[in-house]
């Protein structure tokens, strides 16, 4: 079923919890009512996908698009983050397919970083750019506590799976690493390399969103010893054979998300990210 934003379901029943799905992930509910949204800054990916995962009503967009037809420089994160807002959404997973920067972390490893560094450029990084009070938010601390907590404590943790911490760096894309571009990344001891990591995350944060990523491992960058020249069939390769891994991963993690909240007081941290700044625009 086809539905507008302004005819969703009544609050009670709006996903709180949002999924973002990157190369190779282009689906994730099953039997979802489908909800256009326009944004101020366009229309997003695809249209929101919304349904029940074991109780819970969830979001799923599709990063780069149902035909995956958006390379990461083209990739309209703002209208993505604004849609899903609009709809309900205030916690949001953006899994992504990165390449190792570690020979330690090969295909098929699954990394939840904790800082990322942007070397991206040319991208509409921020939703305040109309005439208007200027605004500043904090980014120190780009992920969200409570999402990678909930990645930390899967079953897939258990099982020797998963990273606890590192650093993604995102490049500008399409095209990837040469090799000394990749040596320069991992002597600078970052973890992975990715290119929509940003400004996804910062975008979130300029929306007062919760977000949190899992970075899945397809090959080891070029410059890194045992990586071999990257290729796009490899990727989708790699990420092919592990997304049933992906999908149950985030089945884990949104069991183990918190309710939404009912007590003001105890609101994450992330969604404080605008107390006291005056906004040049009404978010949704």
């Amino acid at each position: 079923m086809i539905v507008t934003a302004a005819s969703t379901p009544p609050a009670s029943t709006r996903p709180d919890i949002g999924i973002i799905g990157g190369t190779g992930f282009y689906s994730f509910l099953s039997d979802p009512e489908t909800v256009e949204v326009d944004t101020p800054f366009g229309r997003p990916s695809a249209p929101i996908s919304i349904g029940d995962v074991n109780g819970r009503p969830v979001a799923f967009l599709p990063r780069h698009g149902v035909h995956h037809q958006y390379p990461p420089h083209k990739v309209n994160y703002r209208a993505n983050l604004w849609a899903l807002r609009s709809v309900g959404v205030r916690q949001v997973l953006g899994p992504c397919a990165v390449g190792s920067l570690k020979p330690e972390f090969g295909p098929g490893t699954f990394v939840v970083p904790d800082q990322v560094v942007d070397r991206t450029w040319g991208r509409e990084h921020t939703v305040y750019d109309a005439e208007g009070p200027v605004v500043h938010v904090g980014f120190a601390d780009p992920y969200c506590p409570r999402g990678r907590q909930a990645f930390l404590s899967s079953s897939t943790h258990e099982t020797g799976d998963l990273v606890d911490g590192g650093t993604l760096v995102v490049i500008n894309g399409p095209r990837f690493s040469t090799r000394a571009e990749s040596q320069w990344h991992a002597a600078a001891g970052w973890s992975v390399v990715g290119m929509t990591g940003v400004p996804e995350a910062s975008v979130a944060r300029e929306l007062a969103l919760c977000y949190s990523t899992v970075c899945l491992v397809t090959d080891h960058d070029a410059g890194i010893e045992g990586g071999e020249a990257v290729s796009h069939a490899e990727v989708l390769r790699q990420f092919g054979a592990n997304i049933d891994r992906l999908k149950t991963l985030l089945l884990d993690v949104i069991a183990a998300l918190p309710e939404p909240e009912s007590d003001d007081a105890a609101v994450c941290s992330c969604r404080r990210g605008l107390d006291g700044i005056e906004l040049p625009i009404a978010l949704p």
